[in-house]
């Protein structure tokens, strides 16, 4: 399994919203970076991301899971575009921001941190754990 990380606004589409179409989960669409999309076709099912509100909150607020491996974006006809689907799995029982990711040494690495324009980012397995313990979430 490979871990990953989601970022949205939630003034367009939140935790709520994603909680909200249950097990069918909904298209990651709309990503227009060469390099997030390249993620995503990496991403097999199973793989689980943090789900990361952006804008004024900056926190990781809950888990998803991928539901659908990279397929054609609906929101485009360009063959270029690809997305997955992703579910809900669990929310965060405390959300992680961005300060406290910032803060600790073990995540200084985080393309979060490096590169915090990226929509779709990977996390490593030891990154997952500690934004887990952070957040007093169970990681599986």
């Amino acid at each position: 399994m490979r871990y990953w990380l989601f970022k949205s606004e939630p003034s367009t589409w939140g935790w709520p919203d994603q909680v909200a179409k249950g097990d069918a989960g909904e298209e990651w669409d709309g990503v227009r970076n060469y390099q997030a999309r390249n993620y995503m076709r990496e991403m097999t099912l199973g793989d689980r991301g943090f789900f990361y509100h952006s804008q004024k909150e900056r926190a990781v607020v809950g888990i998803v899971e991928i539901c659908a491996e990279a397929h054609p974006d609906s929101t485009t006809d360009d063959e270029r575009w690809d997305c997955v689907d992703i579910k809900a799995v669990r929310r965060f029982e405390r959300p992680v921001t961005l300060q406290q990711i910032k803060s600790d040494p073990l995540l200084a690495e985080m393309p979060l941190v490096k590169s915090p324009r990226l929509s779709v980012q990977p996390v490593s397995a030891e990154q997952w754990q500690v934004i887990c313990a952070m957040g007093q979430t169970d990681p599986e």
